[in-house]
């Protein structure tokens, strides 16, 4: 589950990868994102998001995924590669049908239920961010 709302300004150093199959559900999530501050990169699947962080690790700050997408890989694939080759990377999984531990997911997430409210969206994604960066 979340963390606790966090009461700090949203900016923060780096990207967050978002990876969301339903164009309308992204578009959304992006621009909620950005206006709090946040870069964005988004992706609308697991397959297309593992090569570009694979590439560019180094500046995101986030991953959040959807758990049911299509593809060869889905959001809880794509959470396990994540947790096994960046162990310190913070990821937020969100889903209507799932959650973590029934699709698999292998490592310590942050987890938002959908819907979700734009208010507990953020405070799971300064949550999620600030849990990780204490544990390093």
């Amino acid at each position: 589950m979340c963390p606790p709302p966090m009461a700090e300004a949203a900016a923060q150093p780096g990207i967050i990868l978002v990876v969301e199959d339903d164009p309308l559900i992204l578009d959304f999530l992006c621009e909620i994102l950005e206006e709090e501050g946040f870069k964005v990169r988004a992706e609308e699947s697991a397959d297309i998001a593992l090569p570009f962080l694979e590439q560019h690790f180094n500046d995101v700050s986030l991953l959040l995924t959807d758990i049911t997408m299509p593809g060869v890989m889905n959001g809880a694939d794509l959470a396990n590669r994540v947790g096994d080759t960046w162990p310190h990377m913070p990821i937020m999984i969100m889903s209507g049908f799932e959650t973590p531990e029934t699709s698999g997911v292998r490592h310590d997430v942050s987890f938002i239920k959908k819907p979700w409210g734009i208010s507990a969206l953020l405070d799971c994604v300064q949550g999620a961010i600030k849990k990780q960066h204490t544990h390093r």
